[in-house]
């Protein structure tokens, strides 16, 4: 059998053959090597230039550690590396970077999309090979069953909602081969936070990969650690935690990715036309429209970027009147809020950038809040909070310095950092 060898930044040696090989060299696949996946990151870390094709490779690896750590079967093997390698062909130019805009306009996001590429529902025409389905099905594996891992589900089971046995608790439903793709603890993430902390040059997100493989089990059908296993899972939490407020929302490149955003936003064109698009195709595509969209690329490529003129934390904006996150973090309501806010100085609302990353991190990464991994011990069943006090406190630690941010050009920052204070807070 014919077969690859990828050497990996992060893992090393990793190896590809039969239908892994035939996925990886699908379209959907390579054109992840044309996104960055920390989008515009790279503008405040240099080093972020790394790929959505490195970290699928990545994903690929760690499901294969843990599937031959938990000795799953071949099938269930071969589903859950499928799904690893596969898990973010749906991914538009520049990762989450677009994602609430594409979620506001379509209602769709990015596991919506991968989803249709695994079934068949899309895929991209400019191809000499199978479909991914088409593979999937050659091999034996039901590409449903693999995009049903890919999907976030509810996974909060409480202590109290087991059934009980012989006095012991148990789940009542097979759950690791999806927890392995999408859980508290999973391929996915594993290996973006080893990847991103190695590129970015910040020691964060560093977590001991070999500790959470040795102490990994499954219990009634769940995946569940070890008690030896609880201070890897806490580096793996704090890392997740510190990565956030300090790469991930880091407020220069929030800003980059938020005037981009907004250029996007303006585009008329359908915004399902860029999910065949890699990064470069995209900000050129963007640039030729010319006016605002031009002047966006431009500063973008050249690093004049707007500014911060104002955040507010959660505790302040309780104290506003009218003021609701759940409401104002929605798109209509916080072009709205631009716009009152541009209108005071009579300047561009382009210029205006209003940021309400609650609901956003919702949908990029539902996992962020959740600290629901059990732990056995001498066969029986407890949450991860009995055991560390610390993950109780991660999950009321914000996630991100500000609950609203407003940014605009430079000659601005000054005047309307009070405006924009007197328009959210006094009316």
């Amino acid at each position: 059998m014919s077969y690859k060898t990828i050497q990996d930044t992060i893992h090393g040696s990793v190896k590809f053959s039969g239908l892994f090989l035939e996925l990886l060299e699908c379209p959907e696949i390579q054109r992840l090597s044309g996104i960055k996946q920390l989008g515009l990151t790279k503008l405040v870390f240099p080093g972020a230039n790394h790929t959505r094709l490195e970290h699928s490779i990545g994903a690929y690896h760690v499901a294969e550690k843990m599937a031959q750590s938990l000795e799953l079967d071949d099938e269930e093997k071969d589903m859950v590396k499928a799904a690893a390698l596969l898990h973010d062909v749906g991914h538009a130019p520049l990762s989450h970077t677009l994602e609430f805009i594409i979620e506001d306009k379509t209602g769709k996001d990015h596991m919506d999309v991968t989803q249709e590429l695994i079934e068949g529902e899309r895929e991209i025409e400019d191809r000499n090979c199978p479909t991914i389905p088409e593979i999937l099905d050659e091999h034996g594996i039901d590409p449903e069953d693999v995009s049903e891992l890919i999907r976030e589900k509810q996974d909060n089971v409480k202590i109290t909602d087991f059934n009980v046995h012989e006095g012991q608790g148990y789940f009542g439903e097979e759950r690791y081969l999806y927890q392995m793709i999408h859980g508290s603890l999973d391929a996915d993430q594993i290996d973006y936070l080893l990847r991103d902390s190695h590129y970015t040059g910040v020691a964060h997100g560093i977590i001991d990969i070999e500790r959470l493989m040795q102490t990994v089990e499954i219990h009634n059908g769940n995946l569940v650690i070890s008690k030896g296993g609880v201070p890897a899972v806490e580096g793996m939490m704090v890392a997740r935690g510190l990565m956030y407020s300090s790469v991930y929302f880091h407020k220069t490149a929030r800003i980059a990715e938020l005037m981009l955003a907004k250029a996007v936003d303006k585009l008329e064109t359908s915004i399902d036309d860029i999910y065949e698009m890699s990064d470069w195709e995209l900000m050129s595509f963007v640039k030729r429209q010319g006016g605002y969209q031009e002047e966006i690329v431009n500063q973008i490529k050249y690093r004049r970027l707007y500014k911060r003129c104002l955040t507010l934390s959660r505790e302040e904006l309780d104290k506003a009147e009218g003021v609701d996150l759940g409401s104002i973090g929605k798109m209509k309501n916080i072009r709205e809020l631009e716009r009152k806010i541009a209108r005071r100085k009579e300047v561009d609302q382009n210029k205006i950038l209003v940021d309400v990353p609650y609901k956003e991190i919702k949908l990029s990464e539902p996992r962020l809040t959740k600290t629901g991994i059990k732990i056995i011990d001498e066969g029986k069943i407890s949450d991860l909070s009995h055991y560390s006090p610390l993950a109780r406190a991660l999950e009321k630690r914000p996630t991100q310095p500000w609950a609203l941010m407003v940014s605009c050009p430079s000659e601005y920052r000054d005047e309307m950092g009070k405006e924009a204070r007197r328009v959210i807070m006094e009316e």
